[in-house]
């Protein structure tokens, strides 16, 4: 057996040097945010330090973690509802030319009104509760998942349709063994582009009239900016978490990716 040689810079780091990157880069983005409200003597009513943002959180820890387990729920389940609706949609649109042609068109304007224009129509339809910020959270994330689904579907490599098509596979067969499972890799690239829109959709919801969440404790905070940054910071490490378990989802799932891409 012939050993071949390890290119510079090509060695992979383990799991325990990929977090110890993660953390000095996130130290650093603090430690900048810092410097500059120091460089720019920026009072802390409007942006205060780490210390406040961490002092903030130390008086009222259970009331943050409760109303993050609340903007946490409806993210999860927002972005559930979307990956079925994405995964059956853009499957029928991608299996059949003339329907994404048709319908296409709408779903890119769909995408292209503001979401914050959903607001408070959206409290007049469902009322006060969660049910407006798991639909926000729809609504932000639908169009790249569903992108994503027939993106895929349209570029299974041409010589597994014909290896399908040279065994007689029908068009359910091609879909479930060959379009489908090629198209995996891309599915996942949505998944990774939508789910921090969900985040983002679940907190928009919340500040339309919400008694509870993250985004209720923004709106709610007034002058009291490190309890909002404290909330900020808690959803930014919501949205750390849920990405880096989508990714480790995909690793296990999709194992023969990594090995064959460069």
């Amino acid at each position: 057996m012939v050993a071949t040689a390890e290119q510079p810079g090509t060695r992979r780091r383990g799991p325990v040097g990929a977090v110890a990157l993660a953390v000095i880069g996130g130290a650093v983005s603090i430690g900048l945010w810092w410097l500059a409200i120091i460089v720019f003597e920026i009072e802390s009513y409007t942006a205060p330090t780490p210390p406040e943002v961490v002092e903030a959180f130390s008086r009222m820890p259970g009331y943050l973690f409760d109303n993050a387990w609340i903007t946490f729920l409806a993210t999860v389940q927002g972005f559930g509802i979307t990956i079925v609706l994405g995964l059956v949609i853009g499957g029928v649109l991608g299996s059949s030319r003339t329907l994404e042609r048709a319908f296409m068109p709408s779903l890119v304007a769909l995408n292209a009104v503001p979401k914050m224009a959903f607001g408070p129509l959206l409290l007049v339809w469902l009322g006060v509760g969660r049910a407006p910020s798991v639909v926000m959270a729809v609504l932000l994330c639908f169009f790249p998942i569903v992108l994503a689904v027939i993106t895929g579907l349209s570029r299974t490599p041409a010589e597994l349709a014909e290896l399908a098509r040279s065994l007689s596979a029908g068009r359910l067969q091609t879909f479930l063994k060959v379009r489908f499972p090629s198209a995996l890799p891309q599915i996942f690239v949505g998944l990774k582009v939508g789910l921090p829109l969900a985040v983002i959709g679940a907190l928009l919801g919340e500040l339309f009239g919400a008694g509870a969440g993250l985004g209720y404790i923004i709106t709610t905070a007034g002058s009291d900016t490190a309890l909002s940054f404290a909330a900020i910071a808690l959803v930014a490490a919501m949205s750390i978490v849920l990405y880096y378990i989508l990714v480790l989802i995909e690793l296990i799932l999709l194992p023969w990716v990594k090995e064959t891409t460069g």
